[in-house]
């Protein structure tokens, strides 16, 4: 397997070793997108349940630590929210939809350079069997022998760099479609309890 890895990327020139760098990158930036978003993947049901109950007993103090404790986006918008809990819902509103613009672009954050990562992957692998090929159709032109065997060896090596781009590609575009999924999940529940603690605290100022 080692061997065949080895004649693999050797074969395929030195486009194989710049895919290889694009393809080690875009790794790299979908474990770091992974774990940042994971920070930001907390339990905002119970969070909220917690801060419903503080606010129903009008601590709405201990309702702000709470959510002060927290570096994910969803308490912080929900914090910005209960600052303004004495005041019309207009404000309150006002408030959580300016926190909503500040805090969840952080969640798409380096989304759209794994994507770039893939589609440079691809497009590498094309230039490369291209290159490949130029060369292969000019050895062909210089060789005495079997023209036919020598032009089938090199395209063959030549559509490596295609395959191992593609290969790039798709294990990179599988994992930007997971990290865009899970963002997009973050973003619903910010939406869902933004919207629940608005009504929350508009009730809760009418009685």
């Amino acid at each position: 397997m080692v061997n065949f890895i080895g004649n693999f990327m050797t074969d395929g020139g030195p486009f194989m070793w710049v895919i290889l760098l694009v393809f080690l990158t875009g790794l790299g930036l979908c474990l770091f997108k992974f774990f940042q978003l994971k920070r930001q993947d907390v339990n905002g049901a119970k969070i909220f349940d917690h801060i419903k109950k503080l606010v129903l007993e009008n601590n709405v103090e201990e309702a702000l630590n709470i959510c002060a404790g927290s570096k994910a986006v969803l308490p912080r918008i929900l914090r910005s929210g209960l600052k303004r809990a004495n005041e019309d819902r207009q404000m309150i509103e006002d408030a959580v939809a300016t926190s909503i613009m500040e805090q969840t672009p952080k969640l798409n954050y380096h989304l759209n350079y794994i994507s770039l990562v893939a589609n440079s992957s691809t497009l590498i692998g094309l230039l490369g069997t291209i290159q490949g090929l130029i060369i292969s159709f000019a050895a062909v032109g210089e060789a005495s022998g079997n023209k036919a065997q020598a032009l089938a060896d090199g395209i063959a090596k030549a559509m490596n760099t295609t395959a191992f781009g593609l290969i790039s590609a798709i294990i990179i575009m599988a994992l930007h479609t997971f990290l865009s999924g899970k963002a997009t999940k973050i973003n619903d529940r910010v939406d869902e309890f933004s919207a629940k603690l608005i009504d929350l605290l508009s009730v809760k100022k009418k009685v």
